[in-house]
């Protein structure tokens, strides 16, 4: 048996597990009723606080543009250092970890402060680009500026290498600055003056004229990005960005924050003198393994119907299946989807839909099915075809499906590690996931447990994506695989 079948089977049969696991059931008596005021709002949006908005969508922008700023300087010199273990594993650790789980735990020590935000963003992307900027300086090793002979790996590294990759570096750090809107929105949820602060209050007060204009608002702000990121811009964004984070309120965290914090974070049977019979059942039984288990449950449904999405939304944007008005309405329509953070995308289904995985399974499958379709276009999109090659499904069925099948797992097992990270955090919304006890005791101020689940999710990240790489090996050996602007191999 081939591995492409073996590996099909394997996750077919966890599929099915998952499926008799999960609980889709949606509760909610009446959706449509919902759908229908949402639908409402839509129509006649509140324009009635533009200063308000305008405020918020100022601050996404520059804790994204601050956060993401700080991930970058702090990738860059630590990329040439990437192949040290005592440099790689911290990064491999701290990219492991959602930026809200980070705000999360920063909150504990550097209270509702733009530098939770800012932290809990380029901390994250900190490790995201050592690792990326370190395959770049890999394949820059030879060519660029010459030098004299015993010239130093440090001065080789700033007049030769480095230069060689400004080009990848700059377009990368573009990428990771609409994800950095993404995040930044989202952290707005546990209560920084984001959009998504203003949304989920106008949400939970049944305000839809108003959440539509917020969401309305996030989106003129995240799609026309490449039009208004320009790096001769950048440095007057960033002023200002930091000239707005220095005008927010913070509320006084009082004296010993630090001192606090490092107790309350030490496992209580170190502090009390207590058994770590009980804390360990209690910590990793009782809800590290449930939570582990829904995170799993939701990653696998959601990454099939990314995949099942993917395979049939991608011909949408390859003008010879869909023609040239409906490439560029199918480019749209994913371009809505995977801009809109899937965090954001399951707390307005979970409006509608009721508390149940179906929410996130839906958001998490939706944002990422479009991300793998968007690849999968243009990729297809530059295979060279036969003068008589057909069009329409038939060019889809026949030819592009069967030539892209490989790049199409290799992706879907790519996005599978950041769909369970994904997973995770969804349960601050209310689901059984790792995210909802690490919010449980938050609320208790039992850091320890929460430091233990958050190793957890570390654990379970490093896993999968250990099992992707090596899966992706098996179904593309020697092939790479060119994803999100990185190359990974595949």
């Amino acid at each position: 048996m081939s591995a492409a079948r073996r590996i099909g089977l394997g996750f077919l049969a966890a599929s099915l597990l998952a499926l008799c696991l999960a609980d889709l059931s949606s509760p909610r008596p009446d959706p449509w009723l919902t759908l229908a005021r949402i639908g409402q709002g839509l129509a006649a949006p509140d324009f009635s606080d533009p200063g308000g908005l305008a405020h918020a969508a100022m601050l996404t922008l520059a804790f994204a543009l601050c956060g993401v700023a700080l991930g970058a300087v702090a990738g860059l010199l630590l990329a040439p250092l990437y192949h040290l273990r005592a440099v790689r594993l911290p990064c491999i650790a701290i990219r492991a970890l959602h930026e809200l789980f980070w705000a999360l735990l920063l909150m504990n020590l550097t209270g509702l402060s733009p530098l939770t935000g800012v932290l809990a963003i380029g901390l994250p992307y900190a490790g995201i680009f050592a690792k990326v900027f370190s395959e770049y300086l890999d394949e820059a090793r030879g060519g660029g500026l010459a030098l004299p002979a015993g010239t130093g790996r440090v001065t080789a590294l700033i007049w030769q290498r480095y230069p060689q990759v400004l080009p990848q570096v700059a377009t990368y750090t573009l990428y990771r600055l609409e994800c950095g809107l993404r995040s930044s929105a989202v952290l707005g949820f546990i209560g920084l003056p984001t959009l998504g602060f203003e949304l989920e209050t106008y949400f939970r007060q049944a305000q839809y004229d108003r959440a539509m204009v917020v969401l309305g608002v996030f989106f003129l702000l995240i799609l026309p990005i490449r039009y208004w990121a320009r790096w001769r811009l950048m440095p007057a964004y960033l002023l200002a960005s930091l000239w707005a984070l220095s005008r927010i309120e913070v509320p006084p965290m009082g004296a010993g924050a630090l001192g606090r914090f490092l107790d309350d974070i030490t496992p209580a049977p170190l502090r009390t003198g207590a058994g770590w019979g009980s804390w360990l059942d209690k910590v990793l039984w009782q809800q590290g393994w449930p939570g582990l288990v829904d995170t799993l449950v939701l990653g696998q449904l959601a990454l099939v119907l990314a995949g099942v999405l993917a395979a049939l939304a991608f011909p949408l944007i390859v003008p010879r299946v869909a023609g040239r008005v409906g490439a560029k309405l199918g480019h749209a329509l994913l371009v809505l989807f995977r801009s809109t953070p899937e965090y954001m995308l399951a707390f307005l289904l979970l409006q509608i839909l009721g508390p149940s995985m179906l929410p996130a399974v839906l958001a998490l499958g939706l944002h990422n099915g479009a991300i793998i379709a968007h690849l999968l276009g243009r990729q297809a999109a530059t295979l060279p075809l036969r003068a008589d090659a057909p069009r329409g499904l038939t060019l889809w069925g026949w030819e592009l499906m069967p030539r892209l099948q490989g790049n199409f797992r290799a992706l879907c097992l790519y996005r599978w590690e950041i769909i369970l990270r994904e997973s995770a955090i969804m349960g601050v919304l209310g689901l059984g996931t790792l995210g909802f006890y690490v919010q449980k005791n938050l609320e208790e101020l039992r850091l320890d447990r929460v430091a233990a689940l958050l190793v957890v999710t570390v654990l379970l990240t490093l896993a999968v994506d250990s099992l992707s790489r090596r899966l992706r090996a098996a179904l593309l050996p020697g092939r790479r695989v060119r994803i999100e602007g990185t190359r990974g191999r595949a």
